[in-house]
């Protein structure tokens, strides 16, 4: 992905990808699954059943890319509930890193409106 790629959304595929599955594979997912437009700014990422591979895949102004992972464990929710997960950039990078996003969450940030 380039640095100036304007990316909005970032999607985690709840259920183990087939990782035999290529750009075309993914995108059907994508669309039948989740029920967004893969042309749409959005980055979607895949785990594989033991989720030791990912797989991540967007579309560009020109084209798909996909990016492929291996050889990490990366920590996914232990009850997965078929739904699609959002996550943010920090979260992504958590995950990129190893973190279990679901048992280290941090605190939420606090906006206050009003001074009391």
């Amino acid at each position: 992905m380039r640095s100036d790629a304007k990316v909005e959304k970032f999607y985690l595929y709840p259920k183990p990808a087939d990782f035999r599955k290529s750009i075309d594979g993914l995108a059907a997912l994508v669309e039948l699954d989740i029920t967004v437009a893969v042309f749409d700014p959005v980055l979607f990422v895949f785990l594989g059943k033991p989720h030791n591979r990912m797989k991540m895949f967007n579309c560009e102004r020109n084209g798909f890319w996909l990016k492929h992972l291996e050889s990490e464990r990366f920590k996914t929710s232990p009850d997965v509930t078929g739904e699609v997960i959002f996550l943010t950039v920090q979260e992504l990078n958590w995950l990129l890193n190893g973190f279990d996003l679901w048992r280290n969450r941090p605190h939420q940030v606090l906006t206050p409106r009003f001074l009391t």
